[in-house]
């Protein structure tokens, strides 16, 4: 999960200062793929929710 301050660092870097995905993905530790997710939305946060939550391997036995 992304806290504000790194959103708001990751856009600084690139409208600001023009850093690349790639530097940017660097310097803060973020997945490649992430810099442009953040750069493209307006979220101020990123949350992960499961659609479905898996049981547990003991299932009905624990």
């Amino acid at each position: 999960m992304l806290v504000v301050e790194t959103i708001a660092r990751i856009r600084r870097e690139h409208f600001i200062k023009g850093k690349t995905i790639k530097e940017i993905a660097r310097d803060l530790k973020v997945s490649r793929n992430t810099v442009p997710k953040v750069l493209r939305s307006g979220e101020t946060s990123f949350e992960y929710e499961r659609q479905v939550q898996p049981r547990p391997k003991l299932g009905r036995w624990a």
